[in-house]
């Protein structure tokens, strides 16, 4: 079936950053096209999911669908990177690319740390760091709810896991920017071509993780550092450095930006919605509901892909083995019939049975800590402002796999902490 779009607006990030995920194409393809194929003169060619149903189904049956080819699309000058290059960044192997028994090994390394039950033990820290965030702004003003609320708080959050010292946040979060924005002119490196520009952000985050590591193995404590740091796999070997190294990798980056452009479009999207802000700071107990509301709204996961084993039927589209299919996870939490009026932002939805955190083998391990993070912040936030509003437009990050906000000017005034 031929459609009327550009498949360039689903997957070229530069289009993001202007328009904002493509919501009018991916309503015309789950009414139409639920299995669409795409061809870009920029990317690999891919199959467009966009149903809920299709993609629980998808993420349900990793023996056909693998993550074998890493979880991003790659356009074509990566992959002759890739080619020329086999040690580079993009070929790197973390927890995202195996699949089942390999990845059962690799995630239960971690998953117990994740449990809710052990989460909670955070509570502390992430009621105390958002405070302390919001505490920043003052009384009254004009701020960046990005620059100084969303992105500062997962990351002391996720800092505190994982080791890294206070000196070193400043560090992490330009490189944690500059691995997701890659291909945004404000975030990207500057004066290194592309292929340099990977391997010298990998050596960077290694220069960093490795003394984390060190630390832990010479000064074990009880936090998710001194569990990766010595880590055993199920035969009671030692998990081994690359893999150690990806693990951090993972854990953090993923952890960070997604948690920050999740609390920047729920943001943003309270203050387009006045009367959810108005009804969130009456009752503060909805900050639970909120932010599930929020995540669905934003998805700052934007699509995982999948590489076909084997050829499998849907909706009437042969799809080859060896062909890559992509998941778009923001389609999904926008589809009729799941959600009842879908594009109306309501922070008591019930139920609410979004993929924001994705689903299956691949359900994002840290979604407790960022749903207890981002919970923390929006219930002081709730507790504490007077008046807050947009006090000009907000820009999006020129990226299509973790998506969000850029800047996000807010005007407020905010009542001192109880």
């Amino acid at each position: 079936m031929a459609l009327d779009f550009d498949p360039n607006d689903l997957i070229i990030p530069n289009n993001y950053g202007v328009s904002g995920q493509p919501h009018e194409i991916w309503n015309q393809l789950r009414r139409e096209a639920p299995v669409y194929r795409c061809e870009s003169d920029d990317f690999e060619p891919f199959y467009c999911i966009t149903r809920h149903a299709d993609i629980m189904a998808i993420s349900s049956q990793p023996e056909i669908f693998s993550n074998i080819k890493g979880p991003m699309l790659l356009n074509h000058e990566q992959l002759r990177r890739q080619v020329d290059d086999p040690s580079s960044f993009g070929t790197m192997k973390t927890v995202i690319e195996m699949d089942p028994p390999e990845h059962r090994d690799f995630r239960r390394v971690a998953s117990g740390f994740f449990t809710p039950r052990n989460i909670h033990r955070l509570d502390e820290i992430v009621e105390e760091c958002a405070r302390a965030q919001i505490d920043k702004l003052g009384e009254e003003g004009e701020a960046d709810f990005i620059e100084t609320i969303a992105q500062r708080h997962p990351l002391r959050v996720l800092a505190t896991l994982l080791g890294i010292e206070p000196e070193d946040e400043d560090l992490i979060l330009e490189l944690t920017q500059q691995l997701f924005g890659s291909e945004d002119p404000d975030l990207q490196r500057e004066g290194e071509d592309r292929g340099e520009a990977s391997n010298q952000l990998i050596a960077d985050f290694g220069a960093l993780f490795t003394r984390v590591i060190e630390n832990r193995r010479a000064n074990p404590g009880d936090d998710l550092a001194s569990l990766l740091a010595n880590a055993k796999m199920a035969d009671g070997s030692p998990m081994g450095p690359v893999e150690t190294f990806g693990y951090y990798l993972i854990v953090f980056t993923a952890g960070h930006d997604t948690t920050r452009n999740a609390i920047s479009g729920g943001m943003a999207a309270l203050l387009e919605h006045p009367d959810q802000l108005a009804k969130l700071c009456a009752d503060p107990t909805l900050a639970r509901s909120a932010v599930e509301e929020i995540v669905r709204w934003a998805t700052p996961v934007n699509y995982m892909k999948r590489y076909l084993l084997e050829d499998v039927e849907l909706h009437g589209t042969t799809m080859k083995a060896g062909e890559h299919l992509v998941m778009f996870y923001a389609s999904a939490n926008r589809d009729d019939t799941v959600f009842e009026n879908p594009f109306d932002f309501d922070i008591t939805r019930h139920p609410n049975r979004h993929l924001g955190f994705g689903t299956g083998e691949h359900f994002c391990m840290g979604a407790h800590v960022a749903r207890l993070s981002a919970r923390a912040l929006f219930l002081e936030l709730a507790n504490r402002i007077e008046r807050m509003e947009l006090a000009g437009a907000p820009t999006q990050i020129h990226s299509s796999f973790v998506v969000g906000l850029k800047t996000l000017p807010i005007r407020y005034k905010i009542r001192p902490a109880a």
